[in-house]
């Protein structure tokens, strides 16, 4: 059932959430009979509307909440059984706003934990400089106090405290959600690549449903009343929703989405109308094409030009329109260089390898094909798969 991963230098843990239901004195009941198994070393994504439970799942599974009825289990052990002190140590935790102490420096901040557990403070400090580097803090800022950070910086102080003592358990509820959407993709990018070096085992809340495909081995769509509409890998999700609500949840682009798990290192590229700023007359006239990617001499893009605008020898790069945002075969989707082609006014993407000198375009008509392929090639899977 798990797409988890196997990274050995992990130190994850199964949950396992039976039967669970928390219901309130008043009769509010938050969550319903859920049952979810949470694989270890992966990243498992609570999502879904106000109300459905997804914040009171993820702290009963620290016991900040206490379930009415149901068992959560913890590598085979309820947790019931463990002294809340010492389940809350096994686990880090991370809220929105980070959470932070603001009497405290962020080398501090972060040695809080290791502190607690009767660490030294030359040990703990040394533990929290090394994991502001992990998570992309410069150690210029660990004398500094929580309010001269900003938002992003924040919430990275906030991961690198929860991550301190080691926990094989990280509790994530809606952390990004408070910073401006181009921090939060490098927050959700640090996230991936902290996951890829540690293999903790990652419960994470969000409201999100972009952020829940990118992040999560597995994603539970919840529904009002605290009910489990659909638990499944991002790409099942996309492509077989379980129910209407599952589906109008996703929205109406979830087809784009899904284009996020094809990737784009198989386009053709060409490169017949890619030429340099100080091309020759010849090779203006070569392409057959209306359209040309001016790049630099080092061969990095400048923008588009229509070839009967253009002059040789004198191509005016401060009149040509914009390139887009090119994207890297090798590591990016389909949909990356959809987009690309789409923002385009050739209507190409332009491709370029690590270091941005361009590797070649392609037409949207090509990338259409691909996306067929896919699409067909994915369906040839599942129906091997139900056989």
């Amino acid at each position: 059932m798990a797409n988890a991963s196997a990274n050995p230098k992990g130190s994850g843990a199964l949950i396992r959430i039976d039967s669970v239901t928390k219901r309130y004195p008043d009769g509010t009941v938050a969550v319903d009979r859920l049952s979810l198994e949470i694989p270890d070393r992966s990243i498992t994504v609570l999502v879904g509307p106000s109300g459905c439970g997804k914040t009171t799942t993820l702290r009963m599974i620290n016991r900040m909440v206490e379930p009415s009825e149901g068992t959560i289990l913890l590598d085979g052990e309820d947790i019931q059984r463990r002294p809340v002190t010492t389940l809350r140590r096994s686990m880090g935790y991370v809220i929105q706003n980070a959470g932070l102490f603001q009497h405290r420096t962020i080398l501090d901040n972060i040695a809080t934990v290791p502190r607690v557990l009767g660490w030294g403070k030359q040990k703990a400090r040394a533990r929290a400089a090394e994991l502001m580097e992990r998570v992309g803090l410069d150690t210029a800022l660990a004398k500094r106090y929580p309010y001269q950070l900003s938002g992003g910086q924040q919430q990275r102080v906030g991961v690198a405290r929860a991550l301190a003592a080691d926990p094989p358990v990280l509790l994530m509820d809606e952390p990004f959600s408070a910073v401006d959407p181009v921090v939060r993709k490098g927050l959700q990018d640090e996230l991936l690549r902290i996951q890829d070096e540690l293999g903790k085992t990652i419960v994470f809340v969000t409201h999100d449903i972009d952020e829940a495909i990118k992040l999560g081995t597995m994603v539970a769509v919840m529904r009002e009343g605290g009910h489990l509409a659909q638990y499944a890998p991002p790409a099942e999700l996309l492509s077989h929703p379980a129910d209407a609500f599952v589906e109008d949840f996703l929205g109406a682009d979830r087809g784009i989405r899904r284009l996020s798990f094809f990737p784009a290192a198989e386009l053709p590229l060409t490169t017949g109308q890619v030429i340099t700023a100080d091309a020759t007359a010849e090779q203006l006239a070569a392409p057959d094409e209306p359209w040309l990617l001016i790049t630099d001499a080092d061969g990095r893009p400048l923008g588009w030009g229509e070839r009967r605008d253009l002059t040789a020898g004198d191509i005016r790069t401060d009149r040509l329109l914009p390139h887009g945002r090119p994207f890297v075969p090798g590591s990016d989707s389909l949909r990356t260089a959809l987009d690309s082609a789409v923002l385009s006014p050739a209507g190409h993407a332009v491709a370029v390898d690590d270091t941005g000198r361009v590797t070649g375009v392609v037409s949207q008509a090509t990338i259409g094909e691909a996306i067929r392929s896919a699409h067909a090639g994915g369906h040839a899977d599942e129906a091997k798969v139900a056989s």
